[in-house]
């Protein structure tokens, strides 16, 4: 197994906001940084599946997602699309109408670091 490793990512529709990620998997940390190098130009957005807990890596937030359900897409079905501050203000939904089975895709994100 991996030795967890944390990334945060952006999504221009909430500017100056980081959320980040816990990534166990070796091939998944091996892919983000792929992306964050430049090598990885199509597979680059975040998608997971929320827990609504807060984790002290991502204070900022009322969930996470899930480092076992974590992986990287070029495209996406529009039901998952939503933006980090929106998931947070509507999290008593998600897993409803909204974000079906805690599926959260958001279609902006961007990888922007590697968190040490």
């Amino acid at each position: 197994m991996a030795t967890a490793t944390r990334f945060a990512f952006t999504q221009p529709s909430s500017p100056g906001t980081e959320f980040i990620i816990e990534l166990t998997d070796d091939n998944t940390i091996a892919h983000a940084r792929k992306i964050l190098s430049g090598e990885e130009k199509n597979e680059v957005h975040v998608h997971g599946r929320i827990v609504k807990r807060t984790q002290p890596y991502n204070p900022k937030f009322s969930f996470h997602l899930d480092p076992s359900t974590i992986r990287f897409f070029s495209m996406a079905i529009e039901v998952c699309d939503a933006n980090m501050v929106y998931v947070e203000d509507h999290l008593d939904e998600a897993g409803g109408a909204f974000l079906p089975g805690g599926h959260w895709c958001p279609w902006d994100s961007r990888l922007s670091r590697e968190v040490k």
